[in-house]
Protein backbone atom coordinates (compact mmCIF):
# COMPACT_ATOMS: atom_id res chain seq x y z
CA UNK A 1 0.00 0.00 0.00
CA UNK A 2 1.25 3.43 -1.01
CA UNK A 3 0.75 6.31 1.93
CA UNK A 4 -0.07 10.10 0.37
CA UNK A 5 0.89 12.37 3.23
CA UNK A 6 1.66 16.19 3.08
CA UNK A 7 5.61 16.90 4.05
CA UNK A 8 5.75 20.39 5.46
CA UNK A 9 9.74 20.49 5.56
CA UNK A 10 9.30 23.79 7.30
CA UNK A 11 12.08 26.81 7.83
CA UNK A 12 15.58 27.22 9.90
CA UNK A 13 16.69 23.52 10.27
CA UNK A 14 13.41 22.22 9.03
CA UNK A 15 14.49 21.11 5.52
CA UNK A 16 16.97 19.56 7.14
CA UNK A 17 16.16 17.33 9.77
CA UNK A 18 12.74 16.64 7.14
CA UNK A 19 15.09 14.98 4.79
CA UNK A 20 16.94 12.77 7.00
CA UNK A 21 13.39 11.37 8.37
CA UNK A 22 12.33 10.80 4.96
CA UNK A 23 15.76 9.35 3.87
CA UNK A 24 14.99 6.89 7.07
CA UNK A 25 11.43 5.75 6.56
CA UNK A 26 12.01 4.87 2.79
CA UNK A 27 14.77 2.64 4.40
CA UNK A 28 12.40 0.89 6.41
CA UNK A 29 10.76 -0.62 3.49
CA UNK A 30 7.22 1.46 4.35
CA UNK A 31 5.68 3.23 0.79
CA UNK A 32 4.77 6.95 0.85
CA UNK A 33 4.05 9.30 -2.01
CA UNK A 34 4.95 12.66 -0.01
CA UNK A 35 3.34 15.26 -1.46
CA UNK A 36 5.39 19.05 -0.14
CA UNK A 37 4.21 22.22 0.81
CA UNK A 38 6.29 25.16 2.27
CA UNK A 39 4.60 26.73 5.22
CA UNK A 40 6.25 29.80 7.44
CA UNK A 41 8.45 32.02 6.14
CA UNK A 42 9.74 29.91 3.57
CA UNK A 43 5.50 30.33 1.87
CA UNK A 44 5.63 33.61 2.20
CA UNK A 45 8.76 34.31 0.61
CA UNK A 46 6.84 32.41 -2.69
CA UNK A 47 2.70 33.15 -2.04
CA UNK A 48 2.57 35.53 0.24
CA UNK A 49 1.19 33.50 2.74
CA UNK A 50 2.45 31.94 5.69
CA UNK A 51 -0.02 29.14 5.23
CA UNK A 52 -1.11 28.48 2.19
CA UNK A 53 -4.64 27.15 1.50
CA UNK A 54 -2.96 24.64 -0.70
CA UNK A 55 -1.47 23.42 2.25
CA UNK A 56 -3.91 23.38 4.52
CA UNK A 57 -6.15 21.70 1.42
CA UNK A 58 -3.48 19.15 1.12
CA UNK A 59 -3.52 18.13 4.55
CA UNK A 60 -7.36 17.52 4.80
CA UNK A 61 -7.02 15.21 1.55
CA UNK A 62 -4.62 13.12 2.64
CA UNK A 63 -5.68 12.87 6.43
CA UNK A 64 -1.94 12.97 7.47
CA UNK A 65 0.89 15.30 7.67
CA UNK A 66 4.69 15.42 9.16
CA UNK A 67 5.60 19.23 9.77
CA UNK A 68 9.34 19.88 10.52
CA UNK A 69 9.85 23.32 12.69
CA UNK A 70 8.83 27.25 11.52
CA UNK A 71 9.72 29.91 12.77
CA UNK A 72 7.43 32.11 14.92
CA UNK A 73 8.57 35.56 15.30
CA UNK A 74 8.77 36.95 19.12
CA UNK A 75 6.70 39.79 19.98
CA UNK A 76 6.02 40.81 15.71
CA UNK A 77 5.75 40.07 13.27
CA UNK A 78 3.43 36.70 11.75
CA UNK A 79 1.20 34.76 14.27
CA UNK A 80 2.35 31.57 14.71
CA UNK A 81 1.88 29.33 11.99
CA UNK A 82 1.44 26.36 14.61
CA UNK A 83 -1.15 27.50 16.07
CA UNK A 84 -2.53 28.64 12.85
CA UNK A 85 -2.46 25.19 11.81
CA UNK A 86 -3.94 23.77 14.93
CA UNK A 87 -6.91 26.33 14.44
CA UNK A 88 -7.61 25.61 10.66
CA UNK A 89 -8.00 21.58 10.34
CA UNK A 90 -9.07 21.60 14.63
CA UNK A 91 -6.20 19.69 15.85
CA UNK A 92 -7.30 19.84 19.37
CA UNK A 93 -5.15 17.04 20.98
CA UNK A 94 -1.53 17.54 21.43
CA UNK A 95 0.09 14.63 22.05
CA UNK A 96 3.30 14.28 23.44
CA UNK A 97 4.55 11.29 24.83
CA UNK A 98 7.99 11.44 27.06
CA UNK A 99 10.04 8.25 27.52
CA UNK A 100 14.20 8.07 27.98
CA UNK A 101 15.52 6.76 24.69
CA UNK A 102 18.07 4.23 25.24
CA UNK A 103 21.69 5.26 25.41
CA UNK A 104 20.48 9.13 26.01
CA UNK A 105 21.79 10.65 29.27
CA UNK A 106 18.84 12.19 31.35
CA UNK A 107 18.13 13.70 34.53
CA UNK A 108 15.73 10.82 35.24
CA UNK A 109 15.53 7.30 34.52
CA UNK A 110 12.43 5.05 33.86
CA UNK A 111 10.46 8.66 32.82
CA UNK A 112 7.13 6.91 31.08
CA UNK A 113 4.36 10.06 30.98
CA UNK A 114 2.01 10.96 28.41
CA UNK A 115 0.92 14.81 27.88
CA UNK A 116 -2.59 15.28 26.52
CA UNK A 117 -2.79 18.66 25.60
CA UNK A 118 -5.87 20.84 25.01
CA UNK A 119 -5.31 22.38 21.26
CA UNK A 120 -7.37 25.24 19.95
CA UNK A 121 -8.18 28.10 22.83
CA UNK A 122 -7.16 29.14 26.40
CA UNK A 123 -4.84 32.03 25.90
CA UNK A 124 -3.48 30.75 22.47
CA UNK A 125 -6.58 31.55 21.13
CA UNK A 126 -4.21 35.02 20.36
CA UNK A 127 -7.68 37.05 21.65
CA UNK A 128 -5.92 40.36 23.00
CA UNK A 129 -5.84 43.92 22.27
CA UNK A 130 -4.53 47.33 23.88
CA UNK A 131 -6.91 48.98 26.22
CA UNK A 132 -4.74 52.11 25.97
CA UNK A 133 -1.29 52.67 26.16
CA UNK A 134 0.69 50.59 28.14
CA UNK A 135 -2.08 48.19 28.86
CA UNK A 136 -2.50 45.04 27.20
CA UNK A 137 -5.74 42.72 27.84
CA UNK A 138 -5.73 38.98 26.92
CA UNK A 139 -8.69 36.99 27.01
CA UNK A 140 -8.10 33.43 28.24
CA UNK A 141 -11.31 31.05 26.19
CA UNK A 142 -12.37 27.89 28.29
CA UNK A 143 -15.36 26.09 26.71
CA UNK A 144 -17.21 22.79 28.12
CA UNK A 145 -17.05 21.52 24.51
CA UNK A 146 -13.42 21.65 24.31
CA UNK A 147 -12.74 20.73 27.53
CA UNK A 148 -15.29 17.71 27.58
CA UNK A 149 -13.45 16.60 24.38
CA UNK A 150 -10.00 16.87 25.23
CA UNK A 151 -10.47 14.54 28.72
CA UNK A 152 -12.20 12.04 26.48
CA UNK A 153 -9.32 12.07 24.31
CA UNK A 154 -7.16 11.84 27.33
CA UNK A 155 -8.81 8.91 29.03
CA UNK A 156 -9.18 7.00 25.58
CA UNK A 157 -5.65 6.86 24.77
CA UNK A 158 -5.28 5.42 29.13
CA UNK A 159 -7.33 2.86 28.45
CA UNK A 160 -5.62 1.90 24.47
CA UNK A 161 -2.44 2.09 25.75
CA UNK A 162 -2.80 0.17 28.70
CA UNK A 163 -2.76 3.38 31.29
CA UNK A 164 -3.54 2.89 34.34
CA UNK A 165 -4.34 7.02 36.30
CA UNK A 166 -5.13 10.25 34.38
CA UNK A 167 -4.20 13.40 36.37
CA UNK A 168 -6.00 17.23 35.35
CA UNK A 169 -3.61 20.15 35.43
CA UNK A 170 -5.42 23.21 36.83
CA UNK A 171 -5.46 26.31 38.46
CA UNK A 172 -8.99 26.46 39.58
CA UNK A 173 -7.99 27.67 42.94
CA UNK A 174 -7.52 31.19 41.37
CA UNK A 175 -9.04 31.09 37.72
CA UNK A 176 -12.09 29.43 39.33
CA UNK A 177 -14.77 29.89 36.52
CA UNK A 178 -12.23 29.10 33.38
CA UNK A 179 -10.03 26.84 34.72
CA UNK A 180 -13.42 25.47 37.11
CA UNK A 181 -14.61 24.96 33.66
CA UNK A 182 -12.19 22.82 32.66
CA UNK A 183 -11.79 20.75 35.93
CA UNK A 184 -15.70 20.23 36.29
CA UNK A 185 -15.60 18.63 32.81
CA UNK A 186 -12.60 16.41 33.76
CA UNK A 187 -14.64 15.06 36.37
CA UNK A 188 -17.63 14.30 34.09
CA UNK A 189 -15.93 12.35 32.14
CA UNK A 190 -13.50 10.46 35.05
CA UNK A 191 -17.01 9.52 36.34
CA UNK A 192 -17.41 7.23 33.44
CA UNK A 193 -14.30 5.86 33.01
CA UNK A 194 -14.11 4.05 37.14
CA UNK A 195 -11.41 1.62 36.09
CA UNK A 196 -8.91 4.37 35.71
CA UNK A 197 -7.77 6.45 38.77
CA UNK A 198 -8.24 9.73 38.20
CA UNK A 199 -6.36 12.78 40.18
CA UNK A 200 -6.12 16.58 39.96
CA UNK A 201 -2.66 18.88 40.84
CA UNK A 202 -2.58 22.47 40.51
CA UNK A 203 0.01 23.33 37.94
CA UNK A 204 2.72 24.91 40.53
CA UNK A 205 2.74 22.05 42.65
CA UNK A 206 2.19 19.65 38.93
CA UNK A 207 5.83 20.92 37.96
CA UNK A 208 7.24 20.27 41.52
CA UNK A 209 6.44 17.04 41.94
CA UNK A 210 7.00 16.44 38.18
CA UNK A 211 10.65 17.48 38.78
CA UNK A 212 11.10 15.54 41.94
CA UNK A 213 9.03 12.15 41.07
CA UNK A 214 8.60 11.77 36.92
CA UNK A 215 8.14 8.64 37.53
CA UNK A 216 4.75 8.78 39.82
CA UNK A 217 3.09 10.30 36.94
CA UNK A 218 1.14 7.90 34.55
CA UNK A 219 -1.11 10.80 31.84
CA UNK A 220 -1.61 14.19 32.68
CA UNK A 221 -3.94 16.05 30.13
CA UNK A 222 -4.15 20.12 30.48
CA UNK A 223 -5.39 23.19 29.16
CA UNK A 224 -3.42 25.04 26.19
CA UNK A 225 -0.93 26.91 28.21
CA UNK A 226 -0.38 24.83 30.97
CA UNK A 227 0.15 21.83 28.56
CA UNK A 228 2.86 23.97 25.98
CA UNK A 229 4.96 24.79 29.22
CA UNK A 230 4.50 21.16 31.13
CA UNK A 231 5.55 19.09 28.18
CA UNK A 232 8.68 21.01 27.51
CA UNK A 233 8.90 20.78 30.99
CA UNK A 234 8.65 17.04 30.97
CA UNK A 235 10.89 16.82 28.02
CA UNK A 236 13.79 18.09 29.69
CA UNK A 237 13.65 15.22 32.23
CA UNK A 238 14.49 12.74 29.07
CA UNK A 239 17.43 15.06 27.53
CA UNK A 240 15.23 17.76 25.77
CA UNK A 241 13.20 18.72 23.11
CA UNK A 242 15.52 17.09 20.62
CA UNK A 243 14.71 13.65 22.13
CA UNK A 244 10.75 13.62 21.98
CA UNK A 245 7.93 13.51 19.44
CA UNK A 246 4.42 14.99 19.15
CA UNK A 247 1.24 14.55 17.69
CA UNK A 248 -1.42 16.54 16.65
CA UNK A 249 -5.07 15.24 16.56
CA UNK A 250 -8.36 16.36 15.24
CA UNK A 251 -11.18 14.33 14.29
CA UNK A 252 -9.99 13.27 10.56
CA UNK A 253 -6.76 14.63 10.35
CA UNK A 254 -3.02 14.52 12.05
CA UNK A 255 -0.27 16.37 12.35
CA UNK A 256 3.16 14.91 13.07
CA UNK A 257 5.80 17.23 14.35
CA UNK A 258 9.22 17.95 16.11
CA UNK A 259 8.49 20.04 19.27
CA UNK A 260 11.75 21.82 18.77
CA UNK A 261 12.27 25.21 17.08
CA UNK A 262 13.53 26.14 13.73
CA UNK A 263 17.20 26.86 14.97
CA UNK A 264 18.24 29.35 12.64
CA UNK A 265 21.42 30.11 13.59
CA UNK A 266 22.23 26.49 13.03
CA UNK A 267 20.58 25.85 9.94
CA UNK A 268 22.02 24.80 6.44
CA UNK A 269 25.20 23.49 8.63
CA UNK A 270 24.09 19.91 9.12
CA UNK A 271 24.31 20.52 12.67
CA UNK A 272 20.79 19.19 14.10
CA UNK A 273 19.75 16.20 15.48
CA UNK A 274 16.54 14.89 13.75
CA UNK A 275 15.71 12.41 16.67
CA UNK A 276 12.41 14.13 17.28
CA UNK A 277 10.94 14.67 13.79
CA UNK A 278 11.83 10.54 13.51
CA UNK A 279 10.14 9.95 16.66
CA UNK A 280 7.31 11.57 15.42
CA UNK A 281 7.40 10.01 12.12
CA UNK A 282 7.06 7.09 14.18
CA UNK A 283 4.12 7.91 15.96
CA UNK A 284 2.63 8.58 12.59
CA UNK A 285 3.67 4.99 11.00
CA UNK A 286 1.54 3.75 13.85
CA UNK A 287 -1.47 5.62 13.34
CA UNK A 288 -1.36 4.58 9.39
CA UNK A 289 -1.18 0.85 10.57
CA UNK A 290 2.21 0.32 9.81
CA UNK A 291 3.11 -0.92 12.85
CA UNK A 292 5.81 -3.33 11.78
CA UNK A 293 8.10 -0.61 10.47
CA UNK A 294 7.35 1.95 13.67
CA UNK A 295 9.04 -0.51 15.86
CA UNK A 296 11.77 -1.59 13.11
CA UNK A 297 12.84 1.96 13.18
CA UNK A 298 12.62 2.72 16.99
CA UNK A 299 14.92 -1.21 17.75
CA UNK A 300 17.15 0.59 15.06
CA UNK A 301 17.55 4.10 17.08
CA UNK A 302 18.00 2.20 20.04
CA UNK A 303 20.52 0.44 19.26
CA UNK A 304 22.49 3.02 17.00
CA UNK A 305 21.90 5.29 20.18
CA UNK A 306 23.16 2.90 22.63
CA UNK A 307 26.10 2.32 20.15
CA UNK A 308 27.11 5.64 20.91
CA UNK A 309 29.55 5.67 17.53
CA UNK A 310 27.35 7.57 15.67
CA UNK A 311 25.39 11.20 17.33
CA UNK A 312 25.01 14.22 16.80
CA UNK A 313 26.42 17.34 18.52
CA UNK A 314 23.99 17.54 20.84
CA UNK A 315 24.22 14.50 22.11
CA UNK A 316 28.04 14.68 22.41
CA UNK A 317 29.23 13.23 19.17
CA UNK A 318 30.57 14.69 15.69
CA UNK A 319 27.68 13.07 12.99
CA UNK A 320 25.48 15.27 10.79
CA UNK A 321 22.23 15.35 10.29
CA UNK A 322 22.48 13.01 7.50
CA UNK A 323 25.40 11.40 8.61
CA UNK A 324 23.12 10.32 11.46
CA UNK A 325 20.29 9.09 9.22
CA UNK A 326 22.95 6.93 7.30
CA UNK A 327 23.85 5.04 10.00
CA UNK A 328 20.40 4.16 10.98
CA UNK A 329 19.57 3.71 7.66
CA UNK A 330 22.67 1.15 7.50
CA UNK A 331 21.44 -0.37 11.07
CA UNK A 332 18.23 -1.27 9.25
CA UNK A 333 19.93 -3.21 5.91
Amino acid sequence: MIHTITLIPGDGIGPEVTEAVVRVLKASGVAIAWEEHAAGIAAFERTGQTLPVALIDSVRRNGVALKGPVTTPIGEGFTSVNVGLRKALDLYANLRPVSNLPGVKARFDGVDLVIVRENTEDLYAGLEHQIVPGVVESLKIITERASTRIAQYAFAHARQHGRKKVTAVHKANIMKLSDGLFLDSCRRVAREHPDIVYDERIVDAACMHLVMNPAAVDVLVLPNLYGDIVSDLCAGLVGGLGVVGAANIGGDVAVFEAVHGSAPDIAGKQLANPTALLLSAIMMLRHIDEAAAADRIAKTLGRVLTAGRVRTRDLGGTASTLEFADALCQEML
